[in-house]
């Protein structure tokens, strides 16, 4: 078991969870939000979950309220909206801060370990030049940001907020985990 692997976590029906939970299978971790423009990404995400679950992967949700006000819903709320609005069927969990002095141990793990997300110098710039952040170089940018996990726990992949899913990079960086 890694270290992240150990860090307290909360479904969000209020059930006490860790990702050894998890352990033997390549995780995607998505701080998500249902009232931001990168919302319809939960199809594409529920799709995958769909598609390669079988295989040994998971989609883990965390519900994050750090930009813009964009995810003010209770568990019970965000729960609702993602089962009726999207159909979600992959774990969710319960509203945590994914950046900033409170941000969850989950996320100060996940941004240590890998500070940089592929495919951001675009969405970075833009963030900067609106002067919306990000605070600190490995802040996690807006809504949707991507962390993949190994099977054996380790952090491979950071992707940008307005990559989805079905990008190549992530795509690929998915199945190479998958056949380890």
């Amino acid at each position: 078991m890694t270290d992240i692997q150990s860090i307290p976590l909360t479904r969000i029906d209020g059930t006490p969870a860790t990702l050894d939970d998890y352990d033997g299978k390549v995780l995607l971790i998505v701080n998500v939000a249902s009232k931001c423009g990168l919302t319809p990404q939960y199809e594409g995400l529920e799709a995958l979950y769909r598609a390669k679950h079988e295989q040994g992967f998971e989609v883990l949700g965390f519900p994050a309220n750090n930009f813009k006000g964009q995810e003010p819903g209770t568990e019970e709320e965000i729960a609702s909206f993602c089962s009726l609005t999207y159909d979600v069927t992959f774990p969710m969990f319960s509203k945590i801060s994914v950046k900033g002095e409170d941000a969850h141990p989950l996320y100060r793990a996940l941004t240590a370990a890998q500070p940089e997300a592929k495919g951001a110098e675009a969405f970075r710039k833009r963030m900067i030049d609106s002067g919306q952040g990000p605070e600190q170089p490995a802040d996690v940018l807006w809504n949707f940001e991507k962390f993949l996990v190994s099977r054996d726990g380790k952090v491979v992949g950071r992707y940008s907020p307005n990559m989805p899913v079905s990008d190549p990079v992530i795509a690929q960086d998915i199945d190479r985990a998958l056949a380890d």
